[in-house]
């Protein structure tokens, strides 16, 4: 899943789109709505006590760890790059079983599958260890997480929130549809951000959200995606952005929900659940797959080597959601872009739903005039989740190609350059990275595409830090999904041929076409039908 469906009209001009904006005949229908879809209505007037970060404490192993590097590079962040899933999920999992005071996490999707239920079933250990927990997450996204959320807050040491809530929690899509028919212009805007924050001195930090196919789990379709491990100011930082968030006004309690439900008895119930699941993935495939591919351990729990850089976060205000008109101010977007603007010689771009709009365009061709190479690598039509996205780009390519920039589209399939999928099971994948390498000296990781929703719709967060080595481990993720063997690349047909070409390698055979590779009659009439929708700017 991406994002909420970007089909609604934009904020109405005049009226901000918060929570506390809907009255009279649509509020009511609400209500009813809510009454006979017999689910828990929110109470907006619902108390919420302001909480703040933890400050860091070096009183573990760990943390006495981390405080002889952090004073061996003053000023600076340690960074370490999660290019792997498994990676990426036993490093979460082992620093939430080593935290000792607290653990504040925030994402768009935290799935109810076997790597969710993993990470809710450490959580909660942790916290029956002492350990305060804080979750915040999106609404848009929550379908059969409800229980589980409810069960997790009932624990003392642990409040669940969620951002820009619906005005109930039934999750089936019918009922959502309703509310977002009649609340379109506030929750068309969502929370992307995904952060993870432990002890108050390390954090991970990137594009992953919490679910299977973010962690090379999922039997049918995985995604390739990028985090990272930082030490340093930048954690203080994604504290404090962590803060702003959970006490902001769109940010409400899960027991805001009016339900008869028994908290306490769902966390009684729960316990045994998550620990059976827990057992059931210890005996997986993919669990067998990691322990032979991480024969020393996560990422997380290593002393290696860290790469060292000035970095600083670069996230969006929480208020972003209600602007009425755009507001540079409240937006990492300017930040970013001024960034892009001191490239001299490259600029790699990875982002999965690329819909750069005609000025984008523009933009990308003034760096290619002035000598930069600017490569991008999306996903294909075969690869992407998001036909709607897609479309967008598609729209603006041979502009793009026009102009100088080269283009590279991710298989469906895995090829012969790319690293295996751990379980080695699922049949497809598409790309959800979201990085920015400047000179092969500068790099943006965070949750950010290059699109107009993460621009001015979504709130977004990302690190944007000075670090040669780390440049170049993602520059290498770039070529490996751009090469031949994994990527189409498109280019141009002859001169006064209006159509492209995709070229790629096929176990050494050299291919091309003249049309999207690896799609059938329904998906090219289902892209070409969407490419003639005028929302541009909502994708």
């Amino acid at each position: 899943m991406r994002r909420a469906a970007p089909c609604a009209a934009a904020c109405t001009p005049g009226r901000k789109p918060g929570v506390h904006g809907v009255h009279g005949p649509r509020f009511t229908l609400l209500a009813v709505v809510a009454l006979l879809g017999g689910c828990a209505a929110l109470r907006t007037d619902y108390p919420r006590t302001p909480s703040g970060s933890l400050p860091p404490e070096f009183d573990t192993p760990s943390g006495r760890y981390v405080e002889a590097e952090l004073d061996r590079h003053p000023g600076k962040s340690g960074i370490r790059l999660l290019a792997s899933g498994t990676d990426a999920l036993m490093s979460r999992v082992w620093l939430i079983d080593h935290a000792r005071h607290s653990i504040d996490l925030q994402y768009f999707i935290f799935f109810n599958d076997a790597t969710g239920r993993l990470v809710a079933q450490r959580l909660l250990a942790a916290a029956d260890r002492g350990v305060r927990v804080r979750l915040l997450l999106d609404d848009a996204a929550l379908e059969h997480e409800e229980r589980l959320l409810r069960a997790l807050d009932a624990h003392p040491d642990i409040e669940v929130r969620v951002f820009n809530p619906f005005r109930t929690n039934e999750p089936s899509l019918p009922w959502k549809l309703v509310q977002f028919a009649l609340e379109a212009p506030r929750l068309n805007r969502r929370m992307h951000n995904k952060s993870m924050v432990v002890d108050g001195f390390v954090a991970v930090l990137g594009g992953r959200n919490i679910g299977d196919r973010y962690f090379d789990a999922d039997d049918h379709r995985n995604v390739r995606d990028l985090d990272i491990i930082t030490i340093g100011p930048v954690v203080a930082q994604a504290a404090q952005a962590f803060d702003a968030y959970w006490n902001s006004r769109a940010a409400y309690p899960v027991r805001a929900y009016r339900t008869r439900r028994n908290r306490a008895a769902d966390l009684a119930a729960v316990r045994p659940e998550l620990s059976g699941a827990v057992r059931a993935f210890a005996q997986s495939d993919y669990a067998q797959a990691v322990l032979e591919e991480l024969p020393n351990g996560a990422t997380g729990d290593r002393p290696g080597r860290w790469l060292w850089g000035e970095g600083t976060l670069l996230v969006d205000q929480p208020q972003k959601i209600e602007a009425r008109h755009d507001e540079p101010a409240l937006r990492i977007g300017p930040k970013l872009q001024q960034a892009m603007d001191g490239a001299e010689s490259e600029l790699l771009l990875i982002s999965p739903y690329l819909v750069p709009t005609s000025r984008g365009v523009r933009y990308f061709s003034a760096l290619t005039r002035r000598g930069v190479a600017v490569r991008a690598l999306t996903n294909s039509l075969a690869s992407t989740d998001q036909p709607l996205a897609e479309a967008g780009y598609a729209r603006e390519r041979r502009a793009l190609l026009a102009g100088g920039v080269q283009l590279y589209e991710l298989q469906p399939s895995r090829g012969e350059g790319e690293p295996p999928v751990a379980a080695g099971r699922s049949s497809g994948i598409s790309l959800h990275a979201k990085a920015i390498v400047i000179d092969r000296r500068f790099v943006f990781i965070g949750s950010m595409n290059l699109d107009p929703r993460s621009q001015l719709l979504n709130t977004e967060m990302g690190v944007l830090v000075e670090c040669p080595a780390l440049a170049e481990e993602v520059a290498r993720f770039f070529e490996q999904a751009a090469d031949p063997r994994s990527a189409f690349r498109v280019e141009l047909a002859p001169a006064g041929d209006e159509h492209l070409s995709w070229v790629w390698d096929d176990h050494g055979t050299p291919m091309s076409s003249g049309r999207d590779p690896e799609v059938g009659p329904s998906r090219r009439l289902e892209a070409a039908a969407l490419r003639l929708l005028p929302i541009q700017g909502l994708l």
